[in-house]
């Protein structure tokens, strides 16, 4: 059984106070047609814009949100712009995980000092809905962390951006906020980045997966979850391990050309309704053999709900010391085999499916085998 250590808030870590994910954003190659696909798809409400029409000449953005979720899709509009250089590069991709701060000015001078690469100074942004403090740093590969302070700010999203409707109906799909980030760095990267979060950002190692953990006959990957004080933001980090083939982050690497975002996890309070909505709507998961579940409930203890359903869907499930978890992730949502989501329901667990890793990979590797890229 997986036993998780829980991340306190100590002093050291106080530095620098989290309220928890902001937003994400994405770069992408067409914002309007990735708004549609992360509306009709996921279930995200569109909420913002800001474009030629509101005074942006070079970007355009559209903000969606569902519960506690806010994403940003964002396009250049011409190919000279660093935007387009990212999307060139790297695909459609996370850049921004914005996290909400009380401070964003201490944010962004606590982290600098402590050895942080400045991405944006802290600026104030302000219209007639109040104002919004920002600042940022980089991290892994070309992905920064934004910090985000609106507390003074009543509008829709933040000063540039007008309220953005559609005549397009499509339900939320029961995402509730995000779980966890998971960062893909190269070869002998992953502690690096681990001493980054601690030493820059307070935050803790609070669970480390190695090769004995994450491993099939084929290949391995390593992993350490980083937590701030709270709880609130978590950063699983991994780095590929010595294996037989290519590994599932060793293909992300190639084909994103670097190191980035792999995955969001998103949490839901009801992960068979959730999944069977998403499934409906076209979203597709990664499939286990039925095998799987013949002894789940002697691996897991007993769980609230009925077999039959987690089987039809894929859905695993895995325990802890504290409860446990049902967990399903999708196939890559863009032609490079590189971003995917994740779907969570915790009942009680705090930890991330040790037990499900090996059907996990082996699913992957299914899928890169397809790719011909194992």
């Amino acid at each position: 059984m997986e036993t998780i250590r829980q991340a306190v808030a100590s002093p050291r870590a106080d530095f620098l106070p989290l309220e928890g994910t902001d937003h994400i954003e994405f770069f992408v190659g067409n914002a309007k047609q990735a708004a549609h696909f992360y509306h009709s798809v996921l279930g995200f409400q569109p909420l913002a814009y800001a474009g030629p029409e509101t005074g942006r000449r070079d970007l355009v953005s559209y903000v969606l949100r569902q519960q506690k979720i806010t994403i940003v899709l964002t396009t250049a509009l011409r190919s000279s712009h660093p935007v387009a250089d990212f999307v060139h590069r790297h695909g459609d991709s996370v850049h921004t995980l914005a996290i909400r701060v009380p401070d964003a000015a201490s944010a962004w001078r606590e982290t600098t000092a402590r050895g942080a690469v400045s991405f944006r100074e802290p600026e104030t942004l302000q219209d007639e809905f109040g104002t919004c403090v920002i600042s940022g740093i980089r991290t892994f590969g070309d992905a920064v962390h934004l910090f985000v302070e609106r507390k003074d700010y009543h509008g829709t999203f933040m000063p540039g951006f007008r309220p953005w409707q559609t005549r397009f109906e499509a339900p939320e799909t029961g995402l509730l906020h995000v779980d966890h980030c998971v960062g893909n760095v190269g070869w002998g990267r992953m502690d690096h980045w681990v001493h980054f979060y601690q030493e820059v950002m307070g935050f803790r190692n609070i669970l480390t997966f190695d090769d004995s953990d994450i491993s099939t006959e084929y290949s391995a990957l390593m992993s350490k979850v980083m937590s701030n004080g709270n709880g609130y933001v978590k950063f699983p980090i991994n780095e590929p391990a010595e294996g037989r083939r290519k590994s599932q982050v060793e293909e992300y690497l190639e084909f994103h050309d670097g190191e980035g975002v792999q995955h969001i996890a998103m949490a839901t309070s009801d992960i068979v309704a959730t999944v069977m909505e998403l499934k409906r709507r076209g979203l597709e998961f990664l499939q286990v053999p039925t095998s799987y579940y013949v002894d789940l409930l002697d691996r897991v203890g007993p769980i609230d709900e009925d077999v039959t359903p987690l089987k039809e869907l894929g859905i695993l499930v895995d325990r802890d010391d504290e409860g446990y978890l049902l967990q399903l992730f999708s196939k890559p949502v863009e032609d490079r085999p590189t971003l995917f989501f994740e779907i969570i329901q915790r009942k009680g667990a705090k930890s991330f499916g040790k037990g499900n890793f090996k059907a996990l990979f082996e699913a992957i590797e299914r899928e890169q085998e397809l790719r011909g890229n194992l």
